[in-house]
């Protein structure tokens, strides 16, 4: 019997709100990064500099403006994400329950080729700390944001982050974490390439 692939009359396994808002975070991520780098470069605080081929802006002032517009486009879209996943139940029902035991076992298991990516319904243990994690690092990226944009009006802010430089230095590694977390996500979709497809669509085809 000739098997075909259908999923008509399912449920989309991620439904259009949550597509649309990870392809804007994908747009607002990219600029911010990039444009960041180029901010960075203005005045370092490590003894290297990003190659600028590959940051955004052209000088301070672009790079700025840049920045504050995917500023605005990440915090507002993320937000509407948040609410979206909170009043649907999503982000328990996706991301819970989660256990140290469970991210041991299925990190080991990943790092062995054994871990089954076969239903893309459901997320292992590590992407669900995974992306719990991107989450409060946007958070704290967005947080120490304004305390560069604006010190003296976030001066509560300020302190509470430990000074305008600690500030700096945590923005840095707040972006640093979200780009090793694109990374890692992008040779993922690489070596589970329907995850991508399923994504654009929200569906996966169903073999019967």
């Amino acid at each position: 019997m000739k098997h075909k692939t259908t999923d008509k009359g399912c449920a989309p396994i991620h439904p259009l709100w949550m597509r649309i808002t990870h392809w804007l975070n994908a747009l607002a991520v990219l600029v911010m990064v990039t444009s960041g780098w180029r901010i960075y470069n203005a005045s370092p605080f490590f003894p290297f500099e990003i190659p600028e081929v590959i940051t955004l802006g052209g000088w301070l002032g672009g790079a700025l403006q840049w920045h504050f517009a995917a500023m605005w486009l990440l915090a507002a879209n993320g937000l509407i994400y948040l609410s979206f996943n909170l009043a649907s139940g999503r982000l328990f029902r996706k991301f819970f329950p989660l256990t140290v035991s469970g991210i041991v076992r299925d990190t080991l298991a990943a790092l062995r080729g054994r871990l089954s990516h076969a239903d893309p319904r459901s997320y292992n243990n590590v992407q669900r700390f995974a992306y719990l994690f991107v989450m409060l690092d946007i958070v704290l990226l967005v947080l120490s944001g304004l305390v560069l944009w604006k010190s003296v009006q976030f001066g509560v802010l300020r302190e509470l982050l430990g000074g305008y430089e600690v500030a700096r230095r945590i923005h840095f590694f707040a972006m640093t974490a979200l780009v090793a977390f694109v990374a890692v996500h992008l040779v993922m979709v690489a070596l589970v390439p329907r995850t991508l497809l399923t994504m654009l669509s929200g569906r996966t085809g169903k073999t019967v």
